[in-house]
Formats: C-alpha cells, structure tokens, sequence
C-alpha cells in the first residue's frame, strides 16, 4: 500500500469514528443535570427541515421536576420497552422541543428512537397521524445521555394547541438504570414491548402507569405567550390529591384562569404555567440516596426552576414538610432562611418571587400544637411582606373559619393536609393575576 493511500484510509477511518461518536454522542452538561447546549439551544439558527419557524418566542409549556430513582429498575431500566408519557400544555405552540433526564441513572441511558404527536384523546396512547414527528438530538435520532446529566432535544415543527394532551416516546435498547422518573404524574402514561415509538394506534401499549419517566419538560414556541410561570412546591403544588387525568391541580387551574383573562381583553401578562412541585418535598432536608432523591429546595432550585424556559415569575409553596417531617420541632428561622435564599437567588436573575401561606393540617397524624405555633410564625413572617415580593394567603383562602387550625371540610380531600379538587380550585381562584405583572425589585 503506498503511503498516500494509508493516508487516505487512515483518514476515512478516523471521520467514520468521529461521524459514529457524534451520533451518540450529543455534548451533555454538568454534573447537577444542567441542560447540554446546541446551536438551538444557544438560540442558534437551526437546519434541516425540523428547524421552527422564527416567529413567537420560547416557552415553557409543560415540565415536572425529577423526583427519584424509579424501584426495580435498577438493573434492566426500560430495555427493549417504549416509553409513552402523556403531558398536558398549559400553552399551544407551533414547534416544540423536549428535555430528557437521566439524573438517577447509575449508568449511561441510551435512547435509539424519540418522537412527540398530539394525542387523539385524553384517555388513550394513539396518536394523530399528522402530528406525528421524530425527534434529534444534535441532529442524529440517537442519544446517549450520561448518569447524572439531561438534555435538550433539537427543535421540531408540530401545532400543538393550547390544553392538549402530548405524547412524548422514547426507546432504550439497552439496560440502563435506574430510571429517573415523577411517581406521582396523577395522569396515566403507557408502555409497550418493542419499539413502537412512531405507532400512531396506540394499541401495542399494552401497560398502563401513573409515572413519568425521563421527561421533565416541553417547551414550544408560542405566539400566546411571553414567559413563563414556575411554581415551585411539594405535593400541595403537584396535586397528589386531586382527580386523575382530570388536570385540576391549583396549577392547571391558575393557567386556565390566567388564559381566560387574556382572551377577555384583560390587562394581565401572558404566560403559561409549569408545575415543578414534589410530593413531600422541603426546603432544606434532602431524602435518601445519592444523588439524593426528594433533593430539597435548596438544591434543586437552580435546575428545576432557574434553568426553566423564559422564566418570568416564580410562586413558591414549600414549608409543611419542614414542618412535619422534622423529627425534631423544626426551628422557623431556618425555614424562613432557606425561602429567603430560594428568593435572592431568583432576584438575582430579575425573577419575580410570589410566596403563599402555609395551609393547615389540624386532624392530620402528624399535627402537633408546636407544630402549629411554627407554621403560625412563618406565616406571619410571609404576610408581613419581608420574605417574597408578593403573597398569594393560601392559609386564609381554604382554612375552616370556625377553626382556622385545619382545612375547611370541602376543601380537605379526607386526609387534613391535602385539598380536593374544589380546595385546589379555590387557591387558583384567589390567585391576584395582577401580581404576576412586574418584576424582581432592585431590593427587598
């Protein structure tokens, strides 16, 4: 062989392990699961015929926080099994993209095939067959994201209308777990053998489960609105209580609200509204585990809300936990420290902080009178306006007048801490939309 050859061959062999290795590959970010950065994410111009149009602006159109490491899928995780989340938008859009994570995993999570379609109906995995478009990541339909990381799918043109439910898919061919996932979606989602990623019918998807798994957000771009709404809390925020598939968490509620006002001409901001909240979360204590599942506000602040797409305000429900889950009395100060730290961190990106009132829970196992005279300490420290910039009284809006200790008996789901769905309806209800005009003050 003459050297110009070997040159030649070396040459062929090197570009075809740099082309396989970016197929694989997509550059994915830090450690703490922060989304990996691409031409679109950068805000780049996209290529090819996935790119979206450039009218409208990016938004959050729904998310959910990663919870935990899902049981028994720390061997096998989802191998050779399609992953059919259903996720319901508080916002349409004309393209869309996803975020994937792999936070909990122990190993690399290959994902071979992804895609996103408008679901035909609320209560089933068949698609439309219109909507139906792959998904890339880097502009190759594969990826590998690392234990630990997230990412960020490229931009794809679909019109997905305001209130719809969307089905994002996934296929792994390999074992990888555990899987990262939301355990209490309080919406079902579907599984099925093989990969059926693009299936439009639906009827392979055989299993049924009340998960999410490694989906955490999907964003569109929107010409409804122009930011986005976090609110950020514990299973008072991700509606543990309320109706399955009936998306009547106080979230759901407060975005059908705030479009409602929009389209009678009202002069209030239009956004959409993503839930981040976690069942049993706390400000300050971490659950078990490494990485820590249930990691505490404090520590997840700055991916799960921060990182969020246009980020414009902030509402903040955290505290109960602290409170009852402390074996301990929990000391006030501190919990009143953490929530200020979560608020200076938001100002210190212009974010607009709106703090709600701790609700009661009289009745519920965990209640104490001490328990009570803390909840009552920082509640008088949220309403005296020193801690977020404005204040959504949840306390006042669903407490028993007779005795404020506990829930009013209509909005108490039956356990005393948690509403139901006419409880989750009133918090949305008293909702001021007009604070959500504005933004963070130069100082609280």
């Amino acid at each position: 062989m003459t050297r110009r050859h070997g040159y030649a061959l070396l040459s062929a062999i090197i570009a075809l392990i740099v082309g396989l290795s970016t197929a694989i590959y997509v550059g994915v970010a830090a450690d703490n699961g922060s989304t990996s950065t691409n031409a679109l994410a950068k805000g780049g111009a996209a290529r090819g015929p996935a790119a979206p149009a450039s009218t409208g602006i990016w938004v959050g159109a729904w998310s959910a926080s990663p919870a935990g490491a899902e049981p028994g899928t720390e061997t096998s995780g989802m191998a050779g099994r399609s992953v059919r989340n259903v996720v319901h938008t508080s916002v349409g859009g004309t393209s869309a993209r996803i975020t994937l994570s792999n936070l909990y995993g122990q190993s690399a999570l290959t994902i071979t095939h992804a895609s996103i379609a408008v679901a035909v109906t609320s209560d089933s995995a068949a698609a439309t067959a219109e909507t139906m478009r792959r998904l890339t990541f880097g502009g190759n339909t594969a990826v590998v994201i690392p234990a630990g990381r997230q990412i960020l799918s490229d931009a794809v043109r679909i019109v997905i209308p305001q209130g719809s439910d969307v089905l994002v898919t996934t296929y792994s061919p390999t074992a990888s777990g555990p899987v990262t996932f939301h355990p209490h979606a309080r919406q079902i989602s579907y599984v099925g053998q093989g990969d059926l990623t693009e299936d439009v019918t639906g009827t392979g998807y055989t299993e049924q489960t009340p998960y999410w798994r490694y989906i955490t957000a999907l964003d569109v771009l929107s010409n409804d609105a122009d930011g986005t709404v976090v609110a950020f809390g514990d299973s008072l925020t991700d509606g543990i209580t309320s109706t399955q598939g009936a998306n009547h968490r106080w979230t759901d509620v407060l975005s059908d609200r705030l479009r409602t006002a929009v389209e009678s001409g009202q002069d209030v901001p239009r956004y959409s509204v993503v839930n981040q909240g976690i069942s049993g979360n706390q400000v300050l204590a971490n659950g078990l585990g490494r990485p820590a599942d249930n990691q505490s506000g404090l520590g997840r602040f700055s991916r799960d809300v921060l990182s969020r797409t246009n980020v414009k305000v902030i509402v903040i429900d955290l505290g109960v936990n602290d409170i009852l889950r402390n074996p301990k009395l929990a000391d006030p100060n501190k919990i009143l420290a953490g929530l200020h730290t979560l608020v200076g961190q938001a100002h210190a990106r212009g974010i607009k902080v709106i703090g709600a009132t701790l609700m009661p829970f009289q009745g519920h196992r965990g209640y104490t009178p001490a328990r009570e005279a803390v909840r009552q300490t920082v509640n008088a420290e949220i309403r005296s306006g020193r801690v977020y910039d404005a204040v959504v009284d949840f306390d006042k809006a669903l407490r028993d007048p007779y005795n404020p200790r506990k829930l009013r008996s209509d909005y108490d789901s039956g356990d005393h801490l948690h509403p139901s769905d006419k409880g989750y309806a009133r918090m949305a209800e008293v909702f001021d939309l007009d604070e959500l005009k504005g933004s963070a003050p130069a100082q609280l």
